[in-house]
């Protein structure tokens, strides 16, 4: 104690209960602004408020025990002004008690604004969107946010003081290795240093992140290192996010092989597999022929599902919607899918499900593509688990769908599983384990959802099984009828014209219209086409219906002899036929003018079913 910056206070051990003032020194008066005559006699609570005295007691119970009482308090002044105080007070040999006072208003002010500066600091890591991390120079925890707090699973109180490597626990994604600690790295460098790519931020309860981070030194005014901080963000989102952009890029330059190639091989299936039918239909007295053309539709079908496969990746091939309730075709396909099996499967649909618009063909697809997968990665039997059920999607929850309503789609099963390299992979087209497979169903797959608007994602353990969960927007329509095909017979009548480039499409499509009971002509081009449609007109012989090839190299296509037709002969059905178009009339023909779509190649009885609804003959 400095004696100059403090006095004693003697208090008179006769009158303890009210601590009578029989001595002070000059700077007790310099502190509480009364005189040496004016303390003496006095009781020390003058020096005190009722409050302050409440706040703080006067311990004479442990100054008793002769215990040296030391404490801070608030000095009321003559004047009425205060001063903070320290205050120490022992018991005398004598009975009495000395008590020493010092002035500690500077030091109040230092511990306040060292108070306010930590609370800025807390609030501006409070505020910050990263997590920060801080240790000392022995690499053990000393500050963290609450976003660290989030990320790693650890509060502050259960990590404070514990090594970093225990709650900052981070591994390679491709090697699942440990990392090196970031801490240790910047201490023994004394630089900024990053994490590097692919790094993996495991919780305490097992919640894997991938992050990016970075380390560098604290430094003290004299530029000593005293510690590190560690910043570091969630970049999980933002690689899902990444990496569906890139899948987009992969499926789009895809599609552009598809659409160079798609039109010329169904123009090619249509001539191969026409023929065919026509051989097949008047080969009804050779059974051995029959057989053989028979095999050659199945490969037909097999086929022409593969250029679809390919379709679905082009800017076409966009899904032809219907509302309805999605969870019966996935019923359905299941089932189908699963036939003759011994692979058990359990559904969990939401009673109240929600309607959904989408393309029965191509969400069949996608089913299938999936059980078939879960079937094949349990060869020795297992269980299928599907749920489908209403899901709410919030804002910034998944940077690639819009918020709103969902149906969620989880198709589990208990299978090998899913190498983790592969699974980044497995929605790549052409990628596949399979020694027979060619890559492209769960490419598809993913196209075909992405085409809906929706997403689709996949999760494994390997040795336990995988999970495929899809999210399509739910419909606010109602269930459409009327796009439904009805059943119609194979026959019909009426005039038909045949626009295509290719010489022996038109010469098919004339043969099947002829066995449908049509009359059919042909044009190689849209102002033969319409040439042939003036000259019926004017003959009295008007044409029933026209079917148009999208696509005529070099000459004019079907939406430009549409326009024509239009101008001219009013609501004539017009359908639209492509093996493929970067034009989406062959979903939605309707919206450009068409009557209806077909897709080539195409069989009789689909074209059948096509003019059967459309076509009426004229009188």
């Amino acid at each position: 104690m400095h004696m100059k910056k403090s006095g004693p206070v003697k208090q008179n051990s006769s009158r303890l209960l009210i601590g009578i003032i029989y001595g002070a020194n000059e700077r007790a008066s310099e502190l509480s602004g009364y005189s040496y005559d004016e303390l003496i006699g006095e009781s020390i609570q003058i020096l005190f408020t009722e409050e302050e005295r409440m706040r703080v007691p006067l311990r004479y119970d442990l100054l008793k025990q002769g215990l040296v009482v030391r404490s801070d308090r608030i000095l009321t002044r003559k004047d009425g002004s205060t001063v903070f105080i320290g205050m120490n007070t022992k018991m005398m040999p004598d009975g009495t008690y000395q008590t020493f006072i010092r002035d500690m208003s500077e030091r109040k002010i230092a511990e306040d604004n060292l108070a306010a500066e930590k609370e800025r600091l807390a609030v501006t890591l409070r505020s910050i969107g990263d997590g920060v991390i801080t240790t000392d120079t022995d690499c053990n925890i000393v500050i963290m946010n609450k976003i660290a707090e989030e990320l790693t699973g650890w509060s502050l109180s259960d990590a404070a003081g514990r090594a970093l490597s225990d709650v900052f626990n981070i591994i390679d994604e491709s090697s699942r290795l440990q990392c090196e600690n970031p801490a240790e790295v910047v201490l023994q460098t004394g630089l900024i240093t990053e994490i590097e790519n692919n790094t993996i931020l495991i919780s305490r309860d097992g919640t894997e992140r991938i992050i990016s981070d970075s380390g560098a030194p604290i430094k003290d005014n004299n530029n000593v290192i005293s510690g590190v901080v560690i910043v570091f963000r969630d970049m999980t989102e933002k690689r899902k996010l990444l990496d569906a952009v890139q899948q987009t890029d992969r499926l789009n330059s895809l599609g552009v092989l598809a659409g160079g190639i798609a039109h010329d091989f169904n123009n090619l299936l249509s001539g191969i597999f026409g023929y065919i039918e026509m051989a097949r239909l008047k080969s009804t007295s050779d059974k051995v022929v029959m057989d053989y053309l028979d095999k050659a539709f199945t490969v037909f079908d097999r086929a022409r599902s593969l250029t679809q496969q390919l379709l679905t990746f082009s800017k076409g091939g966009l899904p032809v919607r219907r509302t309805g309730n999605v969870a019966l075709l996935i019923k359905e396909s299941t089932a189908f899918a699963l036939s003759g099996s011994n692979i058990s499967c359990e559904f969990m649909i939401d009673e109240d499900l929600r309607l959904c618009d989408f393309d029965e063909n191509q969400m069949a697809q996608v089913i299938d593509n999936i059980i078939i997968n879960a079937k094949q990665a349990m060869p020795l039997g297992g269980q299928i688990l599907v749920s489908v059920k209403n899901f709410f999607i919030g804002p910034d929850i998944y940077p690639m769908l819009q918020s709103g309503n969902y149906i969620k789609i989880s198709i589990s099963d208990t299978g090998i599983g899913i190498q983790q390299d592969h699974l980044k992979r497995i929605f790549d087209p052409f990628f596949t384990t399979k020694q027979q497979g060619n890559g492209l169903g769960l490419a598809t797959c993913y196209s075909i959802i992405k085409k809906h608007d929706g997403l689709i994602e996949a999760k494994s353990t390997p040795g336990k099984g995988s999970e495929f969960i899809i999210y399509l927007p739910a419909s606010e329509k109602e269930i459409d009828r009327s796009s439904y095909p009805v059943s119609a017979g194979l026959a019909g009548s009426g005039k038909i014209l045949v626009m295509d480039d290719e010489d022996f499409i038109r010469d098919i499509s004339l043969d099947m219209l002829k066995l449908l009971g049509y009359s059919a002509e042909e044009a190689s081009d849209g102002e033969e086409a319409l040439a042939l449609l003036a000259a019926a007109e004017k003959d009295g012989k008007p044409f029933d219906g026209v079917i148009l090839d999208l696509t005529i190299p070099g000459g004019m296509g079907g939406r430009e002899t549409l326009s024509g037709i239009r101008k001219l002969y009013g609501d004539i059905p017009v359908f639209a036929s492509s093996g493929f178009s970067e034009d989406p009339v062959i979903s939605k023909p309707k919206d450009y003018g068409f009557t209806g779509s077909i897709r080539k190649p195409y069989r009789k009885d689909e074209l059948a079913e096509l003019l059967s609804k459309f076509v009426v003959k004229k009188k």
